[in-house]
């Protein structure tokens, strides 16, 4: 059976047209289902009884249910584990700003690419998710804490470039103005740097911002953290965003995780600078997660702003990122790796 709310309001038309039923009955269906987020065909009460029961047959409605919870007590940041229809669990994590919430959320179950620093690719990789599971993330979080979500960010579990053809269904599902009505220039999509889906995301013009986790200046580094970059290394992966800025006028951001005695360095920062002068760009510099096995630690506060300072000094701009939710282990791949759903 096939997820219903992945499903745009033009492709609902196409499908209920097969079935022999009016299109215009395809608006309403969406509302039901990115407004009023019901869980149950019947529930849509103006959808004639027939039609419900047609539906039934073919789709299923994806919902994410919740089976943790934390919040923050220094922050209110909220992490939340997510099981969807078939049981399988993701992380996400809504955070408050003075602009609004912001949500982070999982656009696979696990993660292929194996970054050594990552505690998601610990577990390894179960599937992918639908546009619709990536929704319903969004909806529960919105229905649980009685608020509305302004900004989006696709950083959770997963590499979203890994499964493309399903999060730009729901980058135009998220944005379209009978859903949840999200604008583009309000959603982030973090790469680890798939140069060929850059490159054809770069052509859809999308408004969104592209973060790449880059996190090394250089191949030797990098590949020795990020398996990706013995298929694209770094020049290859720096050309891409060049590109994708080019293409789109959008400025790129470079999440840079620092690591003490790898990739901290007063060294390493000239490099980066070399690499990114001139560029339409801003790197953000993250205290890494110091997850369990990988014997990884936080640069010094003295390393993090004499790596800042060096950066915003000669022409590229740095900041160092707020850790949120540090006493829940607002880093996804943490949660879902303690929990099993019976």
């Amino acid at each position: 059976m096939e997820d219903i709310k992945s499903l745009s309001i033009e492709m609902l038309e196409r499908e209920l047209n097969k079935i022999d039923e009016p299109k215009y009955r395809a608006k309403q269906i969406f509302l039901w289902l990115h407004q009023k987020n019901v869980l149950e065909f019947d529930e849509m009460l103006n959808i004639p009884r027939n039609l419900r029961e047609k539906l039934k047959q073919i789709y299923y409605i994806s919902h994410s249910s919740i089976e943790k919870k934390l919040i923050s007590c220094y922050d209110s940041t909220v992490k939340y584990l997510f099981s969807f229809n078939d049981g399988e669990c993701v992380e996400a994590v809504l955070m408050s700003y003075h602009h609004g919430y912001s949500a982070c959320i999982s656009t696979q179950a696990g993660c292929k690419m194996g970054c050594t620093f990552c505690a998601t690719g610990q577990g390894g990789f179960r599937r992918d998710l639908t546009a619709g599971e990536m929704i319903s993330q969004l909806q529960a979080m919105e229905k649980d804490m009685k608020l509305r979500i302004s900004n989006v960010v696709l950083m959770g579990m997963g590499e979203p470039l890994d499964n493309y053809d399903n999060v730009i269904s729901f980058l135009r599902l998220v944005s379209d103005s009978s859903g949840m009505n999200i604008g583009m220039r309000h959603i982030t999509l973090s790469s680890c740097g798939l140069v060929d889906k850059i490159r054809r995301l770069a052509e859809l013009r999308l408004q969104i911002t592209l973060s790449i986790s880059l996190h090394a200046p250089n191949d030797e580094i990098r590949s020795k953290t990020m398996p990706v970059n013995r298929r694209y290394g770094v020049e290859e992966l720096i050309d891409a965003c060049k590109y994708y800025s080019e293409i789109t006028g959008r400025r790129i951001t470079f999440e840079y995780a620092m690591i003490d005695g790898v990739n901290d360095s007063l060294s390493c920062a000239r490099e980066l600078t070399s690499r990114l002068k001139g560029m339409l760009c801003h790197v953000n510099l993250i205290p890494v997660n110091e997850v369990n096995k990988t014997g990884y630690k936080k640069s010094s506060k003295k390393n993090l702003d004499n790596f800042c300072d060096y950066l915003n000094s000669h022409g590229v701009n740095a900041t160092i990122r707020r850790t949120l939710g540090a006493d829940i282990n607002a880093s996804c791949g943490q949660l879902r790796g303690k929990y099993s759903v019976g």
